[in-house]
């Protein structure tokens, strides 16, 4: 792991360093694939929100007397069987993706850093029975794990984003206590403990900021995948529940007629591709540029 962030100010006698936002943008600059990531990810972001003002047509009603159509000057991507317009699904289908996954990832990933970090920074019984704990979650394949859940607790956004919570943070936790581990000996860390500070604080003001491009690449990592799973539930029929506009769900709603209307199918793969691919590249570029090790880190 590159130890390039670490949050030692003049103060203590170390060298100050360019803030997260300076290094992350001299790493887009000069990493190809991380600033094709984000530029992808971007666009997804910004037709999501600026769905209403690219269609004029309801992604939720339907016109029986339209179904089945094929792309036309009117519906650009076609209709479904239900005659709704194909490509006002896939655009406002980016905003629950993205809402939902965005939500589910943010929560991974502060419970697994916190946890992570505490972990390394206090060791003994407390990272023993935890990690053990971990270990079992981590036994029970996350798509079952995440079909127990939404079959026990319903499928709503909420229940959604907590599965993917317990999925995915013993995981975070394992990534982030790695690369905790190789700070917490560290002559600052010492340092602080033998001023008093109290766990937290030394959690946030020494550990944390040392390992933020872990954080930041697991982040764009575990994005990707939190992605997929969702569309993944949705296709199955776990996931948001008719007439929501969600790239699974259309996927699952229209493979039936794939071979009349095969852009109702299509498009929203596609969008779903282009976005996982993009978080993909993010998450390559800036652990490439940052010398993070994820799978050292996760050991």
């Amino acid at each position: 792991m590159n130890l390039d962030t670490p949050a030692v100010n003049d103060a203590r006698g170390g060298q100050a360093r360019p803030g997260l936002a300076a290094r992350a943008w001299r790493t887009v600059r000069s990493s190809r694939a991380a600033a094709l990531g984000l530029a992808i990810v971007a666009v997804h972001v910004a037709v999501a929100l600026l769905a209403p003002l690219l269609t004029s047509y309801d992604p939720i009603v339907g016109d029986a007397s339209r179904a089945l159509l094929g792309p036309s000057g009117d519906h650009w991507a076609g209709t479904d069987q239900y005659g709704r317009d194909v490509l006002a699904r896939v655009l406002y289908g980016g905003r629950y993706a993205l809402g939902v996954s965005l939500t589910a990832t943010l929560l991974t990933i502060a419970l697994g850093t916190v946890l992570g970090c505490a972990t390394a920074l206090r060791g003994g019984l407390l990272d023993d029975v935890l990690m053990r704990v971990l270990d079992a979650v981590l036994s029970v394949p996350g798509l079952l794990a995440l079909l127990v859940i939404v079959t026990a607790l319903g499928s709503g956004p909420a229940v959604i984003v907590l599965a993917v919570a317990v999925v995915f943070v013993p995981q975070v936790v394992r990534v982030v206590r790695g690369a905790a581990l190789a700070v917490v000996p560290a002559d600052y860390v010492t340092a602080a403990r033998a001023r008093g500070e109290s766990t937290w604080s030394v959690l946030h003001r020494e550990v944390l900021p040392n390992i933020t491009n872990v954080v930041c690449v697991e982040f764009a990592m575990r994005a990707s995948w939190v992605v997929l799973l969702i569309s993944s539930l949705s296709f199955l029929g776990f996931g948001a529940n008719p007439p929501t506009p969600d790239w699974g769900l259309m996927v699952s709603e229209n493979r039936t007629a794939i071979t009349v209307v095969p852009m109702a199918s299509l498009a929203p793969i596609i969008a779903l591709a282009t976005l996982v691919v993009g978080l993909n590249l993010a998450a390559d570029g800036l652990s490439k540029a940052w010398g993070v090790d994820r799978i050292r880190e996760g050991s």
